[in-house]
């Protein structure tokens, strides 16, 4: 009797793109490779930073920048820093020697950091005039004794533009740009780019052009539209008075030195206790806490936001950090391409991995008009550390709800990955793979 004949597994596709995601703290920092016809590669680095306040920056972030060499050969075809945060471009300065020998075929950087542009050049006007202000305000603070020495909402926030560090923001995407003769500024109304030979274009979904919509980082009270004070009134607030310093809150003549005060019995036993809720010799701040937190965001809002389309397989979206207003306006974001129309929710609906928005804060991924559109989600990945979260004082990252509402529109198809947790078995059974390093998806 003839053995049974084995029916053939069928074999399985290979990858069309396979995403690293490195998983140094709190940060991001992405290396997709595209894969083409007889082994071809187009590989793109998506940012490279993490947070200040990480212990020993400078080698964790050469070891990132080491790993992009030696997995890519030391040359990318394009290099993308989405916006100009800390924590998302710290590292091309903190491995400077590293990065030096990195070659990059193109370089990406949103509207919002073109020097030619008029609205870009309004917007750093603005942004360069509050970090100045911002800056003053915590140095005065600093003098007043304010925040005893323990991390405060204004000082973690200037974190995000590396106003501790040696070198800032500014500086770090320099080194960026001067990587080619001319960078790209990418437009949403820009056609998408074509990659011959992958059957793949790349779509620029933000930043966006209305400059209401770029300030709006907050849910609407009325229509949340995520799962979770204007700048020149704080402005004006500061100004006055890091200008009237003896106003605030009290002149001269009634004020006692808060270094006099602490070494004082009565007020050490009466106000320099654990009750730090009732002092207000810092409160005349709030406003600088309050711009801040609005520049914080704005920023975030200029995040250069792409959409790998992968022709047949979907769509990969990297979000960068963006925030309300900046998700709002892909829907009215459309292409003709082929002859046919592409609009934004188009792109949505095909998404099947989702970087997830700023850590997978609270503003940072919208519901209706972001996730719930997701229809065809494989793969979420959340770049995240909270325990640092914790440490900055920021504990709903990631908020629990988003985190929940990913799982939820994975669970037919895929899983979620967060870096700083191990794989789930869905995940390894998928053929996720993780290091120390990084997390490392096929899609």
């Amino acid at each position: 009797m003839a053995a049974a004949k084995k029916t053939p597994t069928p074999s399985k596709k290979p990858p069309r793109a396979t995403v690293r995601t490195y998983r140094h703290g709190l940060g991001d920092c992405h290396l997709v490779t595209l894969h083409g016809a007889r082994k071809a590669r187009y590989q793109i680095m998506i940012d490279c930073g993490v947070i200040l306040g990480t212990s020993n920056p400078g080698a964790v972030m050469t070891e990132v920048m080491d790993d992009i060499l030696a997995a890519t050969g030391g040359s990318i075809d394009l290099l993308v820093a989405t916006h100009e945060h800390w924590d998302h471009v710290s590292g091309f300065a903190q491995a400077a020697g590293s990065f030096a020998r990195l070659k990059v075929g193109a370089v990406w950087l949103g509207w919002t950091e073109d020097p030619k542009d008029a609205d870009a050049k309004k917007l750093r006007g603005e942004r360069d005039n509050a970090l100045a202000l911002l800056r003053a305000a915590a140095v005065r603070m600093q003098l007043d004794g304010g925040g005893d020495g323990e991390p405060n909402l204004l000082t973690s926030l200037l974190d995000f533009f590396g106003a501790a560090a040696r070198t800032t923001t500014a500086s770090a995407l320099e080194l960026v740009r001067a990587k080619v003769a001319r960078p790209r500024y990418c437009d949403p109304k820009d056609l998408p780019v074509e990659l011959d030979g992958f059957r793949a274009r790349i779509y620029t979904l933000g930043p966006p052009r209305d400059m209401k919509m770029l300030k709006k980082t907050l849910p609407s009270a009325s229509a949340p539209e995520t799962y979770g004070m204007a700048l020149a009134a704080a402005e004006q607030s500061i100004g006055q008075a890091l200008a009237h310093p003896e106003q605030q809150p009290f002149s001269n003549a009634f004020r006692i030195p808060n270094r006099v005060a602490q070494s004082t019995p009565f007020f050490q036993q009466r106000y320099w206790n654990d009750e730090a809720w009732r002092r207000i010799d810092a409160a005349w701040m709030d406003d600088a806490a309050e711009l801040a937190l609005a520049l914080d965001s704005m920023t975030n809002n200029t995040s250069l936001v792409l959409a790998i389309d992968l022709d047949d397989v979907g769509v990969l979206l990297f979000a960068a950090d963006a925030q309300v207003g900046n998700w709002l306006t892909w829907s009215d974001c459309q292409w003709r391409v082929g002859g046919k129309p592409v609009t934004g929710p188009d792109l949505l609906a095909r998404t099947v991995y989702y970087k997830v928005g700023h850590h997978g804060s609270h503003n940072a991924t919208l519901k209706a008009g972001g996730l719930e559109r997701m229809t065809a989600l494989d793969v979420a990945v959340i770049p995240v550390d909270h325990a640092m979260a914790l440490k900055k004082k920021w504990g709903d990252i990631p908020l629990d709800t988003l985190v929940t509402a990913l799982g939820k529109a994975t669970t037919e198809r895929g899983y979620v990955v967060r870096t700083d947790e191990e794989l789930s078995a869905t995940a390894k059974r998928r053929g996720a793979r993780m290091t120390r390093l990084y997390v490392e998806v096929d899609v």
